[in-house]
């Protein structure tokens, strides 16, 4: 069994770019094979949705039973809080867990053995790790594991002294000079910078990669800038420039000193009235609404150059939504990091796996994310828009996040709480319109950014 999915297979003659991850799956009489060429998130079990579908007949494989995040040639598995359990090479996975060539997962009665390239790629070190940049003004939003990981204070010096020896590709980098930092996340660190020739603010985001870094990531890296550079709109924060050398990379984007709306609400006591909530959605759907159909030119690796239509967020948050000042004094949303996150770890510096890439922001994420990570389409993003609304009406996520509980299958397994359970002041029209945009299961409410926008004036 094979799929020509570019996350799932190669058609033949293809030559893939890194060697190949292949899981058998035996069940029975049945034998199943699956390549893998590229990063991806599947779900096994025994649900038709499932990327990997096992159906014993018994009901011991359950509908979502365990994931496999897998980022060639490096395998991570995780159970899902599945009835009988995931065991890999005979021991309960507890967690998530790496895998080596030859390692055998067993769900029911069930085998997967998975078959990687001993090429001397892979990973050395197994374990959780952090979620991706956090933009100016923000907060990390990962809590910490206690694990080890990359310096990214490192970031830069490196390209400090690269600028200084001339490296290509820096002269936008020299002409800012920072004043302080601002943020930090997993893989960055944000500074307050000007832009020496013009005297603008800006927010300076270094990133450090945690591997060998290819010159065609750094390249991929390159481009992505170049594409993301052509939004321009007033809800979204505009990006300036960006560049690489070595394994430290940065971008520079517009600096908005109201921070973001996650420090907003805190600053407000953990919740807002509707009418302070519903205006910093709409902006964000505007913003939402300009991306998702947006024509952007695509440069392609051999030089050529195509045109991408619409671009999905995937990571919409409170963290993400900053706060600016509009010229006639009012107080504007612009959403940040389009595709810059996404960026890094498409082209395969940050070593994140799927799970390490969501995990920060999965209570905003709704459930066909989780299951098709890197093809969602745009109605996950207005899912997560609703998220943030819900959120800072109430204080809490749609979700109950129970400690010790797999996030990844609270999310596959649950279903939102209504919003008017946790709080019984909400609008009706309101709580009705939330409540029904966050109903993800099978699948979510089909609609557009500027749909979602009327009808919660309409619920005004």
């Amino acid at each position: 069994m094979g799929t020509d999915d570019p996350g799932v297979g190669r058609p033949a003659g293809a030559v893939p770019v890194t060697p190949p991850v292949t899981v058998t799956v035996r069940a029975g009489s049945t034998v199943d094979t699956y390549v893998f060429h590229r990063r991806t998130t599947v779900v096994v079990g025994r649900a038709a949705d499932c990327g990997i579908r096992v159906d014993d007949g018994q009901r011991r494989v359950s509908r979502r039973h365990c994931q496999l995040d897998i980022d060639p040639p490096n395998v991570r598995v995780r159970d899902l809080g599945s009835r009988h359990g995931t065991h890999l090479n005979g021991r309960p996975v507890d967690g998530e867990r790496h895998l080596s060539a030859g390692d055998e997962v067993r769900i029911g009665p069930a085998t997967l053995r998975v078959t990687l390239p001993d090429d001397g790629t892979r990973e050395a070190a197994a374990g959780p790790e952090d979620t991706g940049a956090t933009p100016a003004g923000t907060t990390p939003t990962t809590p910490d594991t206690g694990t080890p990981g990359p310096d990214r204070g490192r970031a830069l010096p490196v390209l400090v002294s690269a600028a200084a020896d001339g490296a290509p590709g820096l002269d936008d980098f020299t002409d800012h000079r920072v004043l302080r930092e601002i943020g930090r996340g997993g893989h960055s660190v944000v500074y307050l910078a000007r832009h020496e020739p013009s005297g603008r603010l800006v927010a300076l985001k270094t990133l450090l990669a945690d591997r060998a870094v290819d010159p065609a990531a750094r390249d991929a890296f390159r481009r992505e800038i170049a594409c993301t550079r052509g939004l321009r709109h007033r809800n979204v924060v505009a990006l300036h420039s960006g560049g690489a050398a070595d394994d430290a990379f940065f971008f520079t984007s517009e600096y908005c000193p109201g921070g973001s709306v996650a420090e907003f609400v805190a600053r407000r006591g953990g919740r807002l009235t509707a009418d302070e909530a519903v205006p910093i959605t709409l902006d964000a759907l505007d913003a939402l609404a300009y991306a998702h159909r947006a024509e952007l030119a695509v440069v392609l690796a051999d030089g050529r150059t195509e045109i991408a239509h619409g671009l999905v967020h995937r990571d919409v948050t409170p963290q993400n939504l900053l706060l600016a000042t509009g010229p006639d004094g009012e107080v504007i949303t612009k959403v940040a990091d389009f595709g810059l996150a996404k960026a890094f770890e498409k082209a395969g510096l940050s070593g994140h796996t799927g799970t390490g890439a969501i995990g920060g922001s999965i209570a905003f994420q709704a459930r066909a994310q989780l299951i098709d990570y890197k093809y969602a389409r745009p109605e996950v993003d207005l899912w997560a828009v609703t998220a943030c609304l819900y959120w800072m009406l109430t204080g809490a996520t749609p979700r109950d996040f129970p400690v010790g509980v797999d996030p990844v299958a609270v999310v596959l397994r649950t279903r939102p709480v209504p919003v008017r359970q946790r709080l019984g002041t909400v609008p009706p029209r309101l709580a009705g319109v939330i409540d029904q945009m966050l109903v993800d299961q099978p699948r979510v409410t089909a609609t557009t950014a500027t749909e979602l926008a009327d009808a919660l004036r309409q619920a005004r």
